[in-house]
């Protein structure tokens, strides 16, 4: 059997947030011939920057999530503003939310953050060379730890549970596939020498 989309026939706003609209799909099934609702979160795309300083240590940023309710350790990231490419949000909020900046950006890959329900895109970046310049500068709704680790932590700290946030997760992994030479295989994965 080969697949064929699902024909979207209805798009109904239900609510427009600072952060997404939800809408609410009317679609037929290309197999069934039935029609069934969804709901999906129409949201601009998202940065996350793997900031490399000289010394190799990875700068992070500590900040409370509302969605979980807790603390996350996270590395520097944020929404693309309109009219802004990836690549220049990048380089905001690495200074807005870290204070450091660095080297050009290098695109590392993207990915879709849940495509069930969102119909955007993750961009991560690599900003190697970075040196703190300037005092950060948050949202009025962050507060922001800035910390920084040894990029031969960043397995064990994954692995413990320390940083958890599936797509920072994802940023390191396209780190790991991306920039091999970088990376020392064992390094990342914590394996021995």
């Amino acid at each position: 059997m080969t697949l064929q989309p699902w024909l979207h026939e209805l798009r109904e706003p239900i609510a427009d947030t600072s952060v997404f609209r939800l809408q609410k799909v009317r679609a037929r099934s290309p197999r069934t011939g039935q029609y069934r609702t969804f709901s999906v979160l129409d949201a601009g795309d998202w940065v996350n920057v793997i900031a490399l300083t000289a010394a190799r240590e990875i700068v992070l940023v500590r900040q409370f999530r509302h969605g979980t309710a807790d603390f996350t350790l996270e590395i520097p990231g944020g929404m693309v503003d309109r009219g802004e490419s990836p690549a220049e949000a990048a380089v905001r909020e690495l200074r807005e939310e870290s204070g450091y900046t660095g080297g050009e950006p290098v695109k590392l890959g993207e990915v879709t953050p849940n495509p069930a329900l969102f119909n955007n895109l993750c961009h991560t970046y690599l900003v190697e060379g970075c040196l703190r310049r300037y005092e950060p500068e948050p949202d009025h709704d962050e507060d922001i730890e800035v910390l920084t680790r040894p990029l031969s932590d960043i397995p064990g700290i994954i692995a413990s549970g320390g940083i958890h946030h599936a797509l920072v997760i994802c940023a390191f992994w396209w780190l790991a596939q991306s920039r091999p030479l970088l990376l020392k295989t064992s390094e990342f994965t914590g394996a021995g020498s």
